[in-house]
């Protein structure tokens, strides 16, 4: 069942606004109990707020790359383990940086089950009075120390319903009395009883490897990208970011700021053979494929 990925400023309100999806879902369903023919597949629906605070993720975490991306990992494991037919998952973080949001799109699509981002609107003025009473009050959970919250919001990526895997997306404004519930509601669930379900697409269908050498060309095809990379970089030195062209495909590298090393190149390789061992994706789609894994790669 679907995925809700709430994102927004720090201190934008989006634990309150996942507060009030998280009660007007259980209303729905208390709802759907009460009819005299309940739908039976809403009567089973589980609903899981997630919430990056709740697994243990401290605000400091946000001054380190290696820890954040720990967080990231721990959140996006959350929200993988409780994705299934009868639940509907809230995803209450930062999810700031758009290849993470891809990549929980993607798992949502394997799944078969509809996703939307919810995007909480507030105003950064809003956000910095609110950052520092907090500061100040010293809550539980308490603020973001002064140079993280710049800096996330300096990093933040605003959701683009224009790209699908920001599709749909709700905005919430400030000084909204709630989200758009019931179009959310209809988007996720469907109305009138009707299920929401998504087709996966080839890229996230397992099917069995059957194409005469398709392993041997997943491997050969991957290694030589990674080669080319390394020695773009090694040709290159101190020429760092930029896009980088490949042979047989019109998808460019979109290369980070900082040299990539032959370990990080050979995580992301090995990642990507081990979600498309079992996919028979054709021989001229690999490097389309692995071009498009690494740049998202890179930008989370």
């Amino acid at each position: 069942m679907p995925l809700i990925l709430v994102s927004g400023y720090p201190c934008a309100g989006k634990t309150h606004r996942s507060l009030q999806l998280v009660q007007f879902l259980h209303e729905k369903i208390t709802a759907n109990a009460a009819m005299p023919n309940p739908d039976p597949r809403i009567s089973r629906l589980k609903i899981h707020h997630i919430n990056v605070q709740g697994l243990g993720v401290t605000r400091d975490v946000y001054r380190e790359a290696r820890a954040e991306k720990d967080a990231r990992a721990a959140e996006y494991s959350a929200i993988k383990r409780a994705l299934g037919k009868d639940d509907i998952v809230i995803a209450d973080g930062l999810n700031y940086i758009k290849g993470f949001r891809y990549q929980l799109y993607c798992e949502a699509k394997a799944a078969g089950t509809p996703s939307c981002v919810v995007h909480v609107g507030t105003p950064v003025k809003t956000c910095q009075e609110t950052n520092t009473s907090r500061l100040n009050d010293g809550e539980t959970g308490g603020g973001y120390p002064i140079d993280v919250f710049e800096n996330l919001l300096f990093r933040y990526e605003e959701p683009n319903g224009m790209s699908r895997w920001d599709s749909p997306l709700f905005t919430v404004l400030y000084d909204d009395p709630t989200p758009p519930l019931g179009d959310i509601w209809d988007a996720m669930v469907g109305s009138e009883g009707r299920i929401k379900s998504v087709k996966p697409n080839q890229a996230t269908v397992l099917k069995p490897a059957t194409e005469f050498n398709y392993l041997y060309d997943l491997d050969r095809t991957t290694q030589e990208m990674v080669t080319h990379i390394l020695d773009w970089q090694t040709d290159h030195p101190g020429e760092q970011g930029g896009r980088l062209s490949m042979s047989d495909t019109d998808q460019a590298i979109e290369l980070p700021a900082s040299a990539i090393s032959l370990p990080q190149l050979q995580r992301i390789r090995r990642s990507f053979i081990t979600l498309n061992r079992q996919h028979l994706l054709s021989k001229n789609r690999i490097r389309d494929q692995f071009a498009d894994y690494l740049n998202n790669s890179f930008s989370s």
